[in-house]
């Protein structure tokens, strides 16, 4: 099994919504935790990062403040480099085919599953979605349950909902 990559920085991404905390490896942007109540966690002192993490941290956040925004900018700013390597081979293959996905656009685990010619994996998709340590960047929130139903999400439903609301998504 993967390890989790080491995490050298933390740096807030403050958004509309709260602030996100980026972790990064030496490889790039390893996790991103959704906003969290202040006393709960922290970034890293305020010293000024190094070269190549104050770029990351920025690409981040531009990333981040792109995906929240109502529309999608044209063209999207760049991610940073994403480390992955805590994935298993084919959590990095659901990974890879969410990034796919474009704004507004969703499909359920089953079909995320067929299209990686694994037509019964619809619950290791999902085990792949909520094991996704950088969700909103990697849109896992793109995916819905067969029945339009908004399934599970690591970041809790109403996260799910509001990111679906801004992308245009109108659940039933």
């Amino acid at each position: 099994m993967p390890r989790a990559p080491a995490i050298l920085h933390r740096a807030a991404l403050p958004t509309p919504l709260g602030d996100f905390l980026a972790h990064f490896s030496a490889e790039g942007l390893a996790r991103l935790d959704f906003p969290a109540p202040h006393n709960r966690r922290s970034a890293d002192p305020a010293a000024p990062l190094s070269a190549p993490f104050r770029t990351w941290v920025a690409q981040s956040q531009a990333a981040l403040h792109a995906a929240l925004a109502g529309k999608s900018p044209s063209p999207p700013p760049p991610l940073p480099p994403l480390d992955l390597s805590g994935g298993t081979k084919f959590r990095l293959r659901v990974w890879a085919e969410l990034g796919r996905l474009a704004r507004g656009e969703t499909r359920s685990y089953g079909e995320i599953a067929e299209e990686l010619g694994k037509r019964k994996a619809a619950r290791a998709v999902g085990g792949a979605c909520g094991a996704n340590p950088i969700p909103v960047l990697i849109p896992c929130h793109r995916v819905l349950a067969a029945n339009g139903s908004l399934g599970g999400f690591s970041g809790g439903l109403e996260w799910k909902r509001r990111l679906l609301a801004i992308e245009g998504v109108l659940l039933t």
